[in-house]
């Protein structure tokens, strides 16, 4: 079995606990628009073929820098629309006693068995209503709505994060939403704002894409703070 990627990272640190080899999975069937990786909507960048042993040995090569709370972390676009080859190299993984996480969206299928395995779903919050989540993503949010309910019926541990954009969801009605949404949830271990940023725009020329914000401005640190502090 084979998972097609588009890059990885051998020293994420802010994709799941430590130090992590972070790899990004082609494919998504969400349209987010600020989504900074565009090249793995559809193969855009150049893929490369990777088997689980491939995994395995990229994560030893580096297994003395990431320690105890280290590990790997499947991320994307949506890993899990490669869930048998997520399936395959997070068996693999686990038998030699590695950490996996999952960064997701949780729109795929098939997912149930990653799901079992994984230690850890970083899930990616859109919105947490219907009519804001399509305007953001293009699609309805029943699939979202689905992975979550099995995330909980699992007893799944959860790191939440939502991207704040500039006049689309940095007020304090929208973070008192994720807030009421995240209290709901069993195993939220943390709930982390992410900056909007245009740094993905020139990703967008490149592909011959439309960046639908590209008048928006960056994220500003300071009010990312006030909204962070709306959460505790």
């Amino acid at each position: 079995m084979l998972g097609k990627i588009t890059s990885f990272e051998s020293m994420g640190s802010a994709d799941g606990p430590g130090i992590r080899l972070v790899l990004f999975l082609n494919g998504c069937l969400l349209r987010c628009k600020y989504c900074h990786n565009p090249e793995t909507w559809c193969g855009g960048g150049e893929l490369k073929d990777v088997s689980a042993e491939e995994v395995l040995r990229l994560y030893n090569k580096y297994k003395n820098y990431y320690g105890e709370k280290g590990g790997v972390t499947f991320s994307g676009g949506e890993p899990l629309l490669q869930s048998a080859f997520v399936l395959e190299a997070t068996k693999l993984l686990k038998e030699n006693g590695v950490n996996v996480a999952i960064d997701t969206a949780g729109v795929a299928q098939d997912y149930l068995e990653v799901l079992k395995l994984v230690d850890l779903v970083i899930l990616d919050v859109k919105a947490v209503d219907e009519a804001e989540y399509k305007f953001i993503t293009g699609r309805e949010m029943a699939d979202f709505n689905r992975f979550v309910k099995d995330c909980q019926a699992l007893n799944k541990k959860l790191w939440l994060r939502q991207v704040i954009v500039p006049g689309i969801n940095d007020d304090e009605e929208h973070i008192l939403k994720l807030k009421e949404f995240a209290s709901k949830l069993k195993n939220v271990e943390r709930v982390e704002l992410l900056p909007y940023h245009s740094m993905a725009k020139s990703k967008y020329e490149k592909l011959g894409l439309t960046y639908e914000l590209s008048n928006t401005d960056d994220m500003s640190k300071e009010k990312l703070k006030q909204l962070q502090n709306l959460l505790k």
